[in-house]
């Protein structure tokens, strides 16, 4: 009984070293430094975007798939990026987020479901943003912990993928493209 408690607990251990310094989650944004594009917020979330993406349960099947259109404007450092998201269920959601773009590339962000100031950090052609999400009450009212990390592509668009935990366990994940409509 003893060794197998201790072959668990050194699972354990070993699962968790791996998010901690393999993962999605042990990225930083200095491991983007000196690289291009140059992920200007003002300029790539700006006017109207396309985005198309899905989203996996805990398990990694596809649970949901969403179109949104987005919107973004900016003031200075200071920009707002309205988005509708259709899902394949029928269900419509709006948020509209609230960016401020501070020193060395830092970012703060709020939404009307986002519990308290994201923040964040655009170097390169990259951004992460950390923050926690209220879910709707048809979706359980859980407060999750994301990881938003945006990536810059050579041809303007824009790849986004997202962690969502509960209690440090990925629950969910979202994979999207966004790319700026002509007008």
């Amino acid at each position: 009984m003893l060794m197998l408690l201790s072959g668990f607990v050194l699972a354990l251990a070993l699962v968790a070293a791996k998010a901690r310094f393999l993962g999605f989650r042990s990225q930083k944004p200095a491991d983007f430094a000196g690289k291009g594009p140059v992920f200007d917020l003002r300029q790539h979330l700006n006017g109207p975007i396309l985005c198309e993406g899905v989203i996996y349960g805990p398990t990694g099947r596809v649970t949901s798939r969403f179109v949104a259109d987005m919107q973004g404007s900016w003031d200075g450092n200071t920009g707002t990026l309205a988005e509708t998201f259709r899902y394949d269920s029928g269900t419509v959601q709006e948020r509209c987020w609230t960016l401020r773009l501070g020193r060395d590339g830092a970012i703060s962000a709020e939404a009307p479901d986002v519990v308290g100031e994201g923040q964040g950090q655009v170097i390169g052609p990259a951004v992460r943003l950390r923050y926690r999400i209220r879910l709707a009450q048809d979706a359980g009212g859980h407060v999750l912990d994301v990881t938003d990390w945006m990536y810059l592509m050579d041809n303007g668009t824009i790849m986004n993928r997202s962690q969502f935990t509960k209690f440090g366990i990925t629950v969910a994940e979202l994979v999207a493209t966004l790319r700026r409509v002509e007008t």
